[in-house]
């Protein structure tokens, strides 16, 4: 076991908050058992209470203690994801937390796929609550800066395991129905899931805030971001907005290599409000593969910020 390893668990079991590295993003841990150790988390994200956080375990097994009956397609979702950029949302079982779940009788559940926090949740042999590591409705972390710079001495400990190397959150399905749903699209492709369940899937990236990251602002950088379909009116639009307004615009061409964009998107973001740039011209990804997650997570920034 690495010190760092030993040092994270320590703070964990007695109730401490550790940011965590995943393969998606950094997460805010908290012990899953102890309802004054995830109050914090809500209370360092500056969180409303209610909005349900996901609980990450070590293995599938783990995870099922967290759990009450499971459908076929939950079971599917595991076998076939797990560990990975996956949260299945579950029946859950009685000890869970109304803190964990906001009060709903439903879990989200996660294996994440990094070695440092693998080895952490063996370590320390229960489930961590986990929402992304930033300040509500943020840009989100990738980086073990990125929380410093977002948290600073909020947080008990960073455990750094270097740039996150999806980038993007875990897709969220609903498990607990006839057919599944996909309350978030995310590192698993929208298009594999329903591949995986036999197309028995379908979309619900609005309404209520059944899972984390389905508010309809999220993800937000301060500088203003405008979306774009196409090459040409994303360069019209950077013109524009530098030409009319005088302001600085930049591009961020989010069309090609998928697995790239996602990787440093939240970085992109957090370089636009760096640099001082006051629009950011996105030009949108196609709508395949993680271009399901990224065109989210750019509709979610570039719409007004949340009010609950």
């Amino acid at each position: 076991m690495t010190d760092s390893v030993a040092q994270a668990g320590a703070y964990l079991l007695h109730g401490g908050v550790v940011a965590i590295p995943t393969e998606t993003v950094y997460g805010l841990a908290a012990d899953a058992r102890r309802p004054a150790a995830v109050a914090r988390i809500f209370e360092v994200k500056g969180r409303p209470l209610g909005h349900p956080l996901i609980v990450h375990t070590a293995d599938a097994h783990s995870a099922q203690r967290w759990a009450g009956t499971l459908t076929t397609h939950a079971v599917t979702l595991m076998e076939a994801c797990w560990p990975g950029p996956l949260t299945v949302l579950v029946e859950r079982a009685p000890h869970v937390l109304d803190i964990v779940t906001g009060g709903r009788s439903t879990v989200g559940l996660r294996v994440p796929a990094h070695p440092l926090t693998a080895e952490l949740l063996r370590t320390i042999g229960t489930g961590v609550a986990a929402p992304s590591a930033n300040r509500f409705g943020r840009v989100s972390p990738t980086t073990a800066r990125h929380v410093r710079d977002d948290l600073g001495d909020d947080v008990d400990l960073v455990l750094d395991g270097g740039p996150c190397d999806v980038g993007v959150e875990s897709t969220i399905v609903d498990c607990t129905g006839d057919r599944a749903q996909i309350l978030r699209s995310g590192g698993i492709p929208d298009d594999e899931i329903r591949e995986l369940l036999s197309g028995a899937v379908t979309n619900a990236s609005d309404g209520p805030s059944r899972a984390p990251g389905m508010l309809s602002s999220h993800y937000a950088p301060r500088c203003h971001v405008v979306l774009a379909e196409s090459a040409a009116d994303a360069a019209e639009l950077v013109q524009q907005h530098r030409g009319d307004a005088g302001l600085m615009a930049r591009l961020l061409d989010c069309s090609t290599d998928l697995s790239a964009v996602a990787r440093t998107l939240y970085a992109d973001l957090r370089a636009a409000d760096r640099d001082g740039v006051d629009v950011l011209v996105a030009l949108l990804p196609p709508k395949a593969g993680l271009g399901y997650a990224i065109r989210d997570r750019l509709m979610k920034a570039s719409a007004d910020r949340p009010t609950d």
